[in-house]
């Protein structure tokens, strides 16, 4: 299914269950990659976090290329230490730099230190390390429709989706959000060479498509498929299996 968002078409691919939709979605992100080692000798990958990847992280981290050419980084992350079960780092450590992606490079963005503003500041400097743009940016979505740390209460919303914004990574507070988080900006996402959403259940693809339907964008997901710089890819499946 291929609908008009903005400028360009959004590629839907829709699967049976979540582990047809993580080998097809580890097949695609692995092509992309290839790719861009293959054009310019290196690639970059941000990841989402949250409970919905895990499975095809696992895959991905099973496919053949270059992965010491690949460095990792996350779209967004918990103000919480990386032993934390509520830390994209550790879900993204455990289940998918393992097997061949072992070898790639990773960036975190959480430090230890007192406050999210103050490892964001550190994570501006440690993320001149990835190759942006971005070759392949990952993300997911909640129910509230936020994407990234864009969430729909967030303080610094404006801010987070300024499409000019010269700051890489932003500290974010939201009422709705259980802890502070950091988060890529917009700008940084939006210009990844290829860029995917993966959700999956009824409740999560009834909240995107209303998004998508709405006269005006609303929520922050149809902020990011609007002002996506290529043709955006959603892969869903039910939640089930």
């Amino acid at each position: 299914m291929r609908n008009r968002i903005g400028a360009f078409l959004l590629n839907w691919k829709e699967f049976d269950s979540p582990e047809a939709l993580a080998q097809a979605q580890a097949d695609q992100v692995a092509e992309w990659l290839a790719g861009a080692i293959a054009e310019k000798d290196v690639a970059s990958l941000a990841v989402s976090g949250g409970k919905t990847p895990a499975r095809f992280f696992e895959v991905l981290s099973t496919r053949l290329l270059d992965w010491s050419k690949v460095t990792v980084t996350l779209v967004d992350e918990r103000f919480v230490p990386p032993s934390s079960d509520r830390s994209n780092e550790k879900l993204t450590r455990e289940h998918l730099l393992r097997n061949e992606a072992a070898n790639a490079h990773f960036v975190p963005l959480y430090s230890e230190v007192d406050t999210p503003e103050a490892a964001a500041e550190k994570a501006e400097y440690r993320l001149v390390e990835v190759p942006f743009p971005l070759d392949v940016a990952i993300l997911g979505m909640g129910t509230n429709g936020h994407t990234a740390s864009f969430f729909p209460d967030a303080e610094s919303l404006s801010g987070l989706l300024d499409p000019k914004s010269p700051q890489t990574i932003m500290a974010v507070h939201a009422a709705s959000a259980e802890e502070p988080r950091l988060t890529l900006t917009l700008p940084r996402i939006v210009e990844a060479r290829h860029l995917l959403l993966h959700i999956e259940g009824d409740g999560k693809r009834d909240v995107f498509e209303q998004a998508m339907a709405a006269g005006t964008p609303e929520l922050p997901i149809r902020f990011v498929m609007d002002a996506a710089n290529s043709e955006p890819f959603v892969y869903w499946a039910p939640n089930k299996g």
